[in-house]
């Protein structure tokens, strides 16, 4: 039963995809009472995905990247408090305390808190110039404001995960000379498997983006507005511009000094409700339970913040919910589409797939023994859906069938007859 009350207030703690989603969505499930969204970014809230792809190539304006036009606001009765920062949970009251010293009251409050980028203690990182991370708008406004305005525009990415390497691939089109410098043995060591990693390498390589991996950064020596990145090994990389894409923290400080429990992120049930009745988290800042993998794990991806977001609406409003959804992610990189389905941890094989006829196009499929954990497609929609829909139905994969690609891609020639 959807709760009426005119006089209960909702807090929502973070403005991002989980944040604003679970406001509106709440809205639509029948709450009648107050919403109000406190976050500390000053802009309203926007899509984070495009922040390293498309919006750095292009000359749109910010407006365009907005989550919901700012009358959509106004008009679902959501109230935002946009640059606000709250210091305090106080459970025993039921209220929050914000920055300026005032407080607010809450009957429902949701954390939807995130993460920031880990700035890795290198010697000299905090005086260097033009020296960004790749979280925020005002992050990559700050990274297109530097390319355009940079003379030699020498970049130098730390870190060669998804968002280091969106990153260079949208500064190359901008016709920046770009580095890549990757502390482990090889680039997305923590998220693919080798063969694509090589993929991605090569792909990367063949753009004219230098890779060097097993680099561990020692220093960044400034002089007279430029940069010199110093490696362990010796090396040394010039940069007009340095992007830190190193990793990401999780917001859990507020949650923790709170008394909620945190484990590899707020642990939260399959409602997105805290060990606090009263209180949920969502999104990137979450550790769920995964039914399908029998395991609890945290996501960082827009799929995971909505999907959650909206579980979470329905059980504020009091009705049977439980989040059970098979993780999906994406990633651009030039003509390169990425689309991943499922958890790929625990894998003792990998089987990759390669069109005939088709350039970049691809699928590695994970497996443990004879389970199908999850499917890497590039520019390779079908093999992205029937992977998914393997994966959430348990289906048993014929293995030879999948690595040969003159069996057509269809449910019937790629199954395990019984």
């Amino acid at each position: 039963m959807a709760d009426s009350s005119n006089h209960k207030t909702c807090v929502v703690i973070g403005a991002s995809h989980a944040g604003a989603n679970f406001a509106f969505a709440l809205r639509q499930e029948g709450w009648q009472g107050d919403i109000l969204l406190f976050d500390t970014d000053p802009m309203l809230p926007y899509h984070r995905p495009p922040l390293s792809k498309t919006y750095l190539t292009s000359e749109d304006g910010f407006e365009k990247n907005m989550l919901k036009p700012a009358g959509s606001y106004e008009k679902e009765g959501i109230t935002l408090h946009p640059g606000t920062t709250v210091q305090a949970i106080l459970r025993k009251e039921k209220t929050i305390a914000l920055g300026d010293g005032s407080r607010q009251a809450y009957d429902k409050l949701v954390l939807a808190t995130g993460a920031r980028p880990i700035i890795p203690p290198i010697p000299g990182i905090e005086s260097a110039k033009n020296c960004f991370p790749m979280r925020t708008a005002e992050d990559a406004m700050r990274i297109r404001n530097a390319i355009r305005t940079s003379g030699q525009k020498r970049v130098v990415v730390i870190g060669g995960g998804y968002i280091g390497l969106e990153t260079a691939a949208s500064l190359r089109k901008l016709g920046a000379e770009v580095t890549v410098l990757e502390r482990e043995e090889r680039i997305l060591a923590r998220v693919t498997a080798p063969e694509m990693s090589a993929f991605f390498q090569k792909l990367h390589g063949a753009q004219g983006v230098q890779i060097f991996t097993n680099q561990n950064v020692a220093s960044i020596e400034t002089t007279g507005g430029l940069n010199e990145v110093l490696c362990t090994d010796g090396t040394r990389y010039m940069a007009d511009i340095i992007v830190v894409g190193a990793g990401i923290r999780v917001n859990t400080e507020l949650a923790a000094a709170a008394g909620l429990a945190v484990e590899n992120g707020i642990r939260v049930d399959a409602t997105a409700r805290t060990n606090d009745p009263d209180i949920y988290a969502i999104g990137d800042c979450t550790f769920h339970f995964s039914p399908h993998y029998n395991r609890f794990i945290r996501l960082e991806s827009v799929q995971n913040a909505v999907d959650q977001a909206k579980v979470a609406a329905a059980a504020v409003c009091g009705k049977e919910v439980k989040y059970d959804t098979i993780p999906w992610f994406w990633s651009d990189q030039y003509d390169v589409k990425l689309q991943m389905a499922g958890l790929s941890a625990g894998y003792n094989q990998v089987l990759v797939r390669i069109e005939e006829g088709k350039e970049n196009c691809l699928s590695a499929w994970y497996f443990k023994d004879d389970t199908l954990l999850a499917v890497d497609a590039v520019n390779n929609a079908r093999a992205y859906v029937l992977g998914t829909k393997f994966i959430k139905e348990g289906q048993t994969v014929d293995k030879s069938k999948l690595v040969d690609p003159s069996v057509e891609f269809k449910p019937a020639n790629l199954l395990r007859k019984a």
